[in-house]
Order: structure tokens, then C-alpha cells, then sequence
């Protein structure tokens, strides 16, 4: 099966998102080209691809008898120009964020979608920073990006309908469903779960449970899917602590600012399961 017609996903961000991103792209037949700032990050990039799109064609992710499409990867922004649509995956923060989406709607065609894969920063915030307010819209991948079908899809109030529905086919090519919302800090689902998992944090720190028993009972009483700790590893904890002090300072809502127990971890390294070890460890599992 060929390549899907003219479409061209330009990813801005190696990192853990924007490799699960590309995967889910190529592994549907839309090429990408993937840039960040070092070759370093760009080889590992490359590794962590290959044996994320084994790991989806084994689960079923993405189709089976589809080759998959072109992967470009280089250091070089301009190599997003003639992309059908743009997403940033960089860091979750408003300034870096800004910066690359200034750059990007300054290279890319009239009529490009520009989109972030932010988890709560306002897109309305982030328009502010480009002349192209109306091409701009946000979407949040999950993560793993390559085995999670559902995303939020974030409306600006300057986003046009002609960006929505370029966006929505985008989506439907990656084999993903959005569902949409307004714009507002951290939209839905870091609203609810990022509070969750500071406060999960806070019981363990106060000695009330254990990170597992924690898990345990979210799990077996309420249905979490892992536990709210597991997942807060799997996020990252220094991005789960951005996220936090973003909707701390957006909203003053106290239940958002980050616990003194996920602030030691994240001083002391202990990011999660990127870096071997944060409520639970990982290193043996890495090795």
C-alpha cells in the first residue's frame, strides 16, 4: 500500500512524545520528518522509533500489511517547509513552545495547521506568539502516543474551521479519534489527572501508604487502568512538575502546586522510568 497521498508530517522534538507521534504517523503511511537539536538525540530517536513500530505492529496499532513511510530525521527547522501540517513536541514550556512555533509559521505555506502536543498550556497563550493564531491548534497525544487512540484536541478562539478540519483529517489518517474541547489550563484531562496524582504523592510522603498500595487500590477499587503513581512515572515527573506549577500559576487553584515529595525526586533525578527510577525503579528493567 502506498504512502498517503501528499501528506507530510513535519514533528519539531525527538523526545518521548514527539518519537511516539512519528511512529503512529509513519506506521499509517504518512512520512515524517523529525528534527531536534543534536544528532545524539536524533540517533536515539531513530532506535526508539524502530522498536516502537515493531512493538505497535505486534499490538495491532497500526496496520499490518502497511509498509511503513519515510522517516526523515535532521537538525535543519527548514526541512519542515513544505509539510502538510507542523507539531511541535518540545518541552512543556511556554517559551520554548513559542519560540518554535514562531519559527515554524514563518517557513511553512499559508494554510499549514501548526499544532502543539502541549498537555495544558493555553493555545490562545501560544497564538499570541505568531501572526497565524488561526492555523494554530492543540493536540495532546497520550503517551504512549503509538498505542493510544484518543487524543484531545484543542480549539483556540482565533482557530479556524478550515484548521479544524485539516486537523481532523490529519487524525483520521494517524487512525485517531479526537475529541474536542475549549480552550482553558490543562483542558481536561490534566486538569482531572494531574491533581490526582500530586495528591496520591502527598499520602505517600505523609506516610499513610505505600506507592504501591497506592496503585493497588486505585486500580483494583476505582478501575485506574495502572494507578495513578505508575502513570505519573510514565509522564515523567519533571514534566508532571511543569505541568503542575503551569496550572498552579494559571489558575491559583493550591491543589496544583507541586508536593515537596515529587519536587525531591524530580532534584534528585529520580524522573521516572526514563531515567531508571522515580516512585518506583526501573533500572533493572532498563538494563
Amino acid at each position: 500500500m502506498s504512502e498517503v497521498e501528499g501528506a507530510r508530517l513535519g514533528v519539531v522534538g525527538a523526545g518521548v512524545m514527539g518519537t511516539g507521534i512519528a511512529v503512529v504517523a509513519i506506521g499509517h503511511g504518512i512520512p515524517v520528518v523529525l528534527v531536534d537539536v543534536s544528532e545524539d538525540k536524533l540517533a536515539d530517536a531513530r532506535r526508539r522509533i524502530d522498536l516502537q513500530l515493531r512493538h505497535a505492529r505486534l499490538m495491532g496499532a497500526v496496520p499490518a500489511e502497511r509498509p511503513a513511510a519515510g522517516l526523515t530525521t535532521t537538525m535543519e527547522l527548514e526541512a519542515v517547509a513544505d509539510a502538510t501540517a507542523v507539531i511541535e513536541a518540545v518541552t512543556e514550556g511556554t517559551e520554548i513552545k513559542a519560540k518554535v512555533l514562531g519559527e515554524v509559521s514563518r517557513l511553512v505555506k499559508t494554510g499549514t495547521p501548526l499544532v502543539s502536543n502541549t498537555s495544558g498550556i493555553p493555545i490562545g497563550e501560544l497564538g499570541r506568539f505568531t501572526d497565524r493564531s488561526h492555523e494554530l491548534v492543540g493536540i495532546h497525544f497520550m503517551n504512549p502516543a503509538y498505542l493510544i487512540t484518543m487524543v484531545e484536541v484543542i480549539r483556540g478562539d482565533r482557530t479556524s474551521d478550515e484548521t479544524m478540519t485539516a486537523v481532523t483529517e490529519l487524525l483520521a489518517r494517524m487512525g485517531r479519534r479526537g475529541i474536542v474541547v475549549r480552550d482553558a489550563p490543562g483542558f481536561v484531562t490534566s486538569r482531572l489527572l494531574h491533581p490526582m496524582i500530586n495528591e496520591a504523592a502527598r499520602i505517600v510522603a505523609a506516610g499513610v501508604a505505600t506507592a504501591e498500595s497506592v496503585d493497588d487500590l486505585m486500580r483494583g477499587c476505582l478501575g485506574h487502568p495502572t494507578g495513578p503513581l505508575r502513570t505519573a512515572d510514565l509522564i515523567g515527573l519533571d514534566n508532571l512538575a511543569d505541568a503542575l506549577r503551569m496550572l498552579w500559576e494559571r489558575t491559583g487553584d493550591a491543589s496544583f502546586q507541586p508536593c515537596e515529595l515529587l519536587l525531591e525526586k524530580v532534584a534528585a533525578g529520580h524522573l521516572g522510568r526514563k531515567s531508571g527510577k522515580g516512585f518506583y525503579d526501573y533500572e533493572k528493567v532498563l538494563s
